[in-house]
Protein backbone atom coordinates (compact mmCIF):
# COMPACT_ATOMS: atom_id res chain seq x y z
CA UNK A 1 0.00 0.00 0.00
CA UNK A 2 3.12 2.53 0.92
CA UNK A 3 4.04 1.46 -2.67
CA UNK A 4 0.61 2.68 -4.17
CA UNK A 5 0.70 5.76 -2.14
CA UNK A 6 4.01 6.88 -3.28
CA UNK A 7 3.71 6.14 -7.13
CA UNK A 8 -0.46 7.31 -7.50
CA UNK A 9 1.23 10.74 -7.96
CA UNK A 10 3.47 9.20 -10.79
CA UNK A 11 0.86 7.47 -12.16
CA UNK A 12 -1.28 10.97 -12.55
CA UNK A 13 1.63 12.38 -14.01
CA UNK A 14 2.78 10.33 -16.22
CA UNK A 15 -0.10 7.97 -16.76
CA UNK A 16 -2.48 11.33 -17.40
CA UNK A 17 -0.16 13.65 -18.84
CA UNK A 18 2.00 11.66 -20.37
CA UNK A 19 4.91 13.33 -19.10
CA UNK A 20 8.11 11.07 -17.71
CA UNK A 21 8.65 12.77 -14.44
CA UNK A 22 11.50 10.94 -12.67
CA UNK A 23 11.54 13.63 -9.95
CA UNK A 24 8.36 12.06 -8.49
CA UNK A 25 10.58 10.89 -5.76
CA UNK A 26 11.64 14.75 -5.03
CA UNK A 27 8.23 15.65 -4.12
CA UNK A 28 7.68 12.74 -2.11
CA UNK A 29 10.66 14.11 0.13
CA UNK A 30 9.28 17.32 0.04
CA UNK A 31 6.15 16.12 1.59
CA UNK A 32 7.86 13.30 4.06
CA UNK A 33 10.41 16.42 5.50
CA UNK A 34 7.40 18.86 5.60
CA UNK A 35 5.80 16.33 7.96
CA UNK A 36 8.67 15.54 9.77
CA UNK A 37 9.88 19.41 10.31
CA UNK A 38 6.26 19.97 11.60
CA UNK A 39 6.11 17.68 14.03
CA UNK A 40 10.18 17.73 15.39
CA UNK A 41 10.26 21.09 15.79
CA UNK A 42 7.08 22.55 16.48
CA UNK A 43 5.49 19.60 17.91
CA UNK A 44 2.03 18.89 15.57
CA UNK A 45 0.57 15.50 16.03
CA UNK A 46 1.50 13.28 12.86
CA UNK A 47 -1.68 13.22 11.26
CA UNK A 48 -2.26 16.89 11.96
CA UNK A 49 1.21 16.97 9.37
CA UNK A 50 -0.52 15.03 6.77
CA UNK A 51 -2.71 18.27 4.57
CA UNK A 52 0.67 20.11 4.84
CA UNK A 53 2.56 17.30 3.45
CA UNK A 54 0.21 17.11 0.61
CA UNK A 55 -0.07 20.89 0.20
CA UNK A 56 3.85 21.63 0.41
CA UNK A 57 4.98 19.56 -2.69
CA UNK A 58 2.16 20.39 -4.49
CA UNK A 59 2.61 24.23 -3.99
CA UNK A 60 6.22 23.56 -5.12
CA UNK A 61 4.87 21.69 -8.46
CA UNK A 62 2.93 24.43 -8.81
CA UNK A 63 6.07 26.81 -9.13
CA UNK A 64 8.37 24.28 -10.88
CA UNK A 65 5.21 23.04 -13.50
CA UNK A 66 4.42 27.31 -14.35
CA UNK A 67 8.26 28.37 -14.68
CA UNK A 68 9.84 24.89 -16.24
CA UNK A 69 7.81 21.43 -16.89
CA UNK A 70 5.38 23.43 -19.19
CA UNK A 71 8.06 24.07 -21.39
CA UNK A 72 9.10 20.28 -22.01
CA UNK A 73 5.17 19.52 -22.42
CA UNK A 74 5.84 18.55 -26.19
CA UNK A 75 9.21 17.52 -25.52
CA UNK A 76 10.45 13.84 -26.24
CA UNK A 77 10.47 11.23 -23.40
CA UNK A 78 14.29 11.65 -23.33
CA UNK A 79 14.42 15.38 -22.85
CA UNK A 80 11.94 15.23 -20.05
CA UNK A 81 13.71 11.97 -18.58
CA UNK A 82 17.17 14.30 -18.57
CA UNK A 83 15.43 17.57 -17.49
CA UNK A 84 13.68 15.55 -14.27
CA UNK A 85 16.76 13.49 -13.33
CA UNK A 86 19.34 16.56 -13.29
CA UNK A 87 15.98 17.92 -10.73
CA UNK A 88 16.69 14.65 -8.62
CA UNK A 89 20.54 15.50 -8.18
CA UNK A 90 19.61 19.34 -7.27
CA UNK A 91 16.53 17.89 -4.91
CA UNK A 92 19.02 15.40 -2.99
CA UNK A 93 22.13 17.75 -3.21
CA UNK A 94 20.04 20.74 -1.53
CA UNK A 95 17.88 18.94 1.01
CA UNK A 96 21.60 17.17 2.39
CA UNK A 97 22.64 21.09 2.53
CA UNK A 98 19.53 22.52 4.27
CA UNK A 99 18.45 19.70 6.34
CA UNK A 100 22.14 17.38 6.69
CA UNK A 101 22.45 14.17 5.99
CA UNK A 102 21.01 12.21 8.85
CA UNK A 103 17.72 10.19 8.65
CA UNK A 104 14.42 12.00 9.92
CA UNK A 105 12.47 9.88 12.70
CA UNK A 106 8.79 9.78 12.40
CA UNK A 107 6.98 9.78 15.94
CA UNK A 108 3.50 7.47 15.29
CA UNK A 109 0.93 8.64 17.91
CA UNK A 110 -0.15 5.64 20.33
CA UNK A 111 -2.84 4.89 18.71
CA UNK A 112 -1.59 3.96 15.41
CA UNK A 113 1.52 2.04 17.24
CA UNK A 114 1.72 -1.53 18.19
CA UNK A 115 -0.52 -4.69 17.01
CA UNK A 116 -3.41 -5.38 17.76
CA UNK A 117 -5.20 -9.81 17.05
CA UNK A 118 -8.68 -9.60 14.94
CA UNK A 119 -9.21 -13.85 14.24
CA UNK A 120 -6.19 -14.59 15.54
CA UNK A 121 -3.67 -12.64 12.79
CA UNK A 122 -1.51 -9.76 14.13
CA UNK A 123 -2.20 -6.82 12.73
CA UNK A 124 -0.08 -3.41 12.69
CA UNK A 125 -2.21 -0.60 13.19
CA UNK A 126 -0.17 1.78 11.05
CA UNK A 127 -0.21 -0.29 8.54
CA UNK A 128 -4.00 -0.84 8.68
CA UNK A 129 -3.92 2.80 8.70
CA UNK A 130 -2.47 3.17 5.69
CA UNK A 131 -4.37 0.27 3.88
CA UNK A 132 -7.90 2.45 5.11
CA UNK A 133 -5.76 5.90 3.74
CA UNK A 134 -4.85 4.40 0.49
CA UNK A 135 -8.40 2.52 -0.43
CA UNK A 136 -9.71 5.74 0.07
CA UNK A 137 -7.79 7.50 -1.83
CA UNK A 138 -8.38 5.50 -4.69
CA UNK A 139 -12.16 5.82 -4.52
CA UNK A 140 -11.87 9.31 -4.56
CA UNK A 141 -9.22 10.32 -7.50
CA UNK A 142 -11.57 7.15 -9.79
CA UNK A 143 -14.59 9.45 -9.16
CA UNK A 144 -13.05 12.41 -9.81
CA UNK A 145 -11.21 11.32 -12.79
CA UNK A 146 -14.38 9.41 -14.67
CA UNK A 147 -17.38 11.41 -13.08
CA UNK A 148 -16.14 14.60 -13.33
CA UNK A 149 -16.07 17.81 -15.80
CA UNK A 150 -12.48 17.92 -14.35
CA UNK A 151 -11.89 14.18 -15.42
CA UNK A 152 -12.98 14.83 -18.73
CA UNK A 153 -11.03 18.14 -19.45
CA UNK A 154 -8.27 16.23 -18.12
CA UNK A 155 -8.62 13.39 -20.73
CA UNK A 156 -9.32 16.23 -23.63
CA UNK A 157 -6.77 18.06 -23.14
CA UNK A 158 -4.06 14.78 -22.97
CA UNK A 159 -5.67 13.50 -26.03
CA UNK A 160 -5.66 16.47 -28.51
CA UNK A 161 -4.92 20.00 -26.87
CA UNK A 162 -5.11 22.05 -29.82
CA UNK A 163 -8.51 20.74 -30.33
CA UNK A 164 -9.10 21.23 -26.49
CA UNK A 165 -8.44 24.63 -26.72
CA UNK A 166 -10.48 25.01 -29.61
CA UNK A 167 -13.45 23.72 -27.91
CA UNK A 168 -12.85 25.90 -24.51
CA UNK A 169 -11.02 24.05 -22.27
CA UNK A 170 -7.98 25.97 -20.08
CA UNK A 171 -5.72 23.14 -21.12
CA UNK A 172 -3.22 25.31 -19.43
CA UNK A 173 -4.50 25.43 -16.32
CA UNK A 174 -6.24 21.63 -16.02
CA UNK A 175 -2.43 20.48 -16.84
CA UNK A 176 -1.04 22.88 -13.43
CA UNK A 177 -3.76 21.64 -11.43
CA UNK A 178 -2.96 17.89 -12.46
CA UNK A 179 0.57 18.60 -12.02
CA UNK A 180 0.36 20.01 -9.02
CA UNK A 181 -2.29 17.12 -7.30
CA UNK A 182 0.27 14.84 -8.27
CA UNK A 183 3.08 16.67 -6.52
CA UNK A 184 1.18 16.72 -3.35
CA UNK A 185 -0.21 12.63 -3.61
CA UNK A 186 3.93 12.23 -4.04
CA UNK A 187 4.08 14.60 -0.85
CA UNK A 188 1.52 11.99 1.37
CA UNK A 189 2.81 9.04 0.34
CA UNK A 190 6.43 10.36 1.33
CA UNK A 191 5.34 11.25 4.86
CA UNK A 192 2.94 7.91 4.71
CA UNK A 193 5.80 6.20 4.03
CA UNK A 194 8.70 7.76 6.21
CA UNK A 195 8.18 5.68 9.05
CA UNK A 196 8.31 2.58 7.08
CA UNK A 197 10.80 3.27 4.57
CA UNK A 198 13.21 5.83 6.49
CA UNK A 199 13.92 9.41 5.22
CA UNK A 200 17.26 11.06 3.97
CA UNK A 201 18.15 13.40 1.22
CA UNK A 202 18.88 10.43 -0.87
CA UNK A 203 15.16 8.84 -0.64
CA UNK A 204 14.29 9.82 -4.45
CA UNK A 205 17.40 7.73 -5.59
CA UNK A 206 16.66 5.08 -3.38
CA UNK A 207 12.86 4.25 -4.39
CA UNK A 208 12.81 5.83 -8.04
CA UNK A 209 12.98 2.32 -9.56
CA UNK A 210 9.85 1.01 -7.39
CA UNK A 211 7.90 3.71 -8.09
CA UNK A 212 8.73 2.98 -11.71
CA UNK A 213 8.26 -0.92 -11.62
CA UNK A 214 4.52 0.10 -9.78
CA UNK A 215 3.36 2.19 -12.79
CA UNK A 216 5.06 0.00 -15.37
CA UNK A 217 3.63 -3.42 -14.18
CA UNK A 218 0.25 -1.96 -13.51
CA UNK A 219 -0.19 0.67 -16.47
CA UNK A 220 -0.83 4.27 -17.15
CA UNK A 221 -3.79 5.07 -18.21
CA UNK A 222 -5.60 4.94 -14.71
CA UNK A 223 -5.50 4.08 -11.00
CA UNK A 224 -6.05 0.74 -10.76
CA UNK A 225 -3.70 -1.15 -12.54
CA UNK A 226 -1.13 0.95 -10.00
CA UNK A 227 -3.21 -0.42 -7.32
CA UNK A 228 -3.45 -3.93 -8.56
CA UNK A 229 0.59 -3.55 -9.32
CA UNK A 230 1.46 -2.69 -6.02
CA UNK A 231 -0.71 -5.11 -4.60
CA UNK A 232 1.46 -8.24 -6.33
CA UNK A 233 4.34 -7.00 -5.78
CA UNK A 234 4.32 -5.91 -2.20
CA UNK A 235 3.06 -9.48 -1.71
CA UNK A 236 5.51 -11.17 -3.64
CA UNK A 237 8.03 -9.02 -2.72
CA UNK A 238 7.33 -9.99 1.01
CA UNK A 239 6.71 -13.66 0.52
CA UNK A 240 9.94 -13.94 -1.43
CA UNK A 241 12.11 -12.60 1.37
CA UNK A 242 10.13 -14.82 3.86
CA UNK A 243 10.05 -18.15 2.15
CA UNK A 244 13.23 -18.07 -0.09
CA UNK A 245 15.45 -15.05 1.40
CA UNK A 246 18.67 -15.78 -0.67
CA UNK A 247 16.63 -14.64 -3.88
CA UNK A 248 14.05 -12.51 -2.22
CA UNK A 249 15.41 -9.14 -4.03
CA UNK A 250 15.43 -10.49 -7.53
CA UNK A 251 11.54 -11.66 -6.78
CA UNK A 252 10.07 -7.52 -7.30
CA UNK A 253 12.22 -7.57 -10.45
CA UNK A 254 11.43 -11.44 -12.05
CA UNK A 255 7.19 -10.31 -11.64
CA UNK A 256 7.90 -7.39 -13.13
CA UNK A 257 9.59 -9.24 -16.28
CA UNK A 258 6.89 -12.09 -16.25
CA UNK A 259 4.49 -9.16 -16.36
CA UNK A 260 6.03 -7.65 -18.81
CA UNK A 261 6.53 -10.76 -20.91
CA UNK A 262 2.85 -10.85 -21.45
CA UNK A 263 1.61 -7.43 -21.10
CA UNK A 264 3.89 -4.93 -22.61
CA UNK A 265 1.82 -2.08 -21.65
CA UNK A 266 1.06 -3.40 -18.29
CA UNK A 267 -2.03 -5.11 -16.55
CA UNK A 268 -4.58 -2.57 -17.55
CA UNK A 269 -4.24 -0.37 -20.48
CA UNK A 270 -7.46 1.28 -22.29
CA UNK A 271 -8.08 0.34 -25.76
Amino acid sequence: MVLFVLACGLSVTLGLMNFVNLAHGAFAMAGGYAATILMNRWGWPFVATLPFAFLVPALIGVVLERTLYRRLYDASHLDQVLFTIGLVFMAVAGTDYLMGSQPQLIRLPEWLSGRFEFLGMQIGRYRLFIVVVCSLLTVALQLVLNRTRFGSRLRAAVDDPRVARGLGIPVERVFMVTFAAGSGLAGLGGALGAELLGLDPIFPLKFMIYFLIVVTVGGTTGLIGPFVASLILGIADVAGKYFVPDLGAFIIYTVMIVVLVFRPRGLFVRS
